[in-house]
């Protein structure tokens, strides 16, 4: 769930492990904890949660689980433990960080942040450090799969869409963050499937890093995030992510 994601790091979600895939469990189930909590169990109704199960599909959840998960919350109500907070700071050679988190025990969350910056040659930042350089939008990713791009592209902007990105593997569909769910269930109906689905923070500007250490130090940086169970999102402009 890290950064601007391009297809090798959708696939490489769509393919993980069964540790990976239990720790994916985890992180949607919490997400469906809130959504839960703030609108009610019932995705008609409760747009927040619709968008979370597109979400849980496209990273290949069960509706099972999805389910399962829904009714547990509606029944117990253990969303109220956990709260969402946003941290941001510098990764080695100035990479802009951003890591979005679900947690019962923000001093927890606080003290692993913390020490996953400082080990790896970073430093956390104040609220609003970082994030002036990014876009909050909804993203949405099509899989090309010899689709025209022209009719793609007319039936996207139909729906709403601000933007759409091609190339060989993919298309990339952007949203207002809060049409995210609209131009979805548009497309949906017109039988497109996505591969992705949730809104993002998108860099403005990317940034390389020529040092081997820096490179490893990132890595290991955003390896250590992306398997805490608190963390939800992480967000960069690293831009060698992919390939590294």
């Amino acid at each position: 769930m890290s950064g601007h994601s391009k297809w090798n790091n959708i696939k490489h979600k769509k393919e993980a492990g069964d540790a990976k895939r239990a720790q994916v469990f985890t992180k949607i189930g919490r997400e469906i904890a809130i959504a839960v909590k703030d609108g009610g169990p019932d995705p008609v109704s409760n747009s927040r949660l619709r968008d979370i199960i597109a979400k849980a599909k496209t990273l290949n959840v069960p509706n099972d689980n999805i389910n399962r998960m829904i009714t547990k919350y509606a029944g117990q109500g253990d969303g109220a433990s956990f709260e969402n907070i946003t941290y941001e700071g510098y990764g080695p050679g100035g990479i802009a960080v951003i890591v979005e988190t679900l947690t019962d025990n923000r001093n927890r969350t606080a003290a692993d942040m913390r020490h996953y910056f400082d080990k790896n040659g970073g430093n956390l930042g104040q609220t609003n450090s970082v994030s002036w350089q990014f876009d909050r939008k909804g993203v949405l990713v099509i899989e090309n799969a010899g689709q025209d791009e022209d009719e793609v592209t007319m039936a996207a902007l139909d729906a709403g869409a601000a933007d759409i990105n091609a190339d060989e593997e993919i298309f990339e569909i952007l949203t207002d963050p809060d049409e995210l769910g609209t131009v979805r269930e548009a497309l949906e109906k017109q039988g497109y499937e996505f591969v992705e689905a949730e809104v993002k923070m998108i860099p403005q500007n990317t940034m390389a890093l020529s040092d081997e250490d820096q490179v490893k130090n990132m890595n290991r940086l955003l390896e250590m995030l992306d398997d805490n169970d608190d963390v939800q999102n992480v967000w960069h402009n690293w831009e060698d992510a992919d390939e590294d």
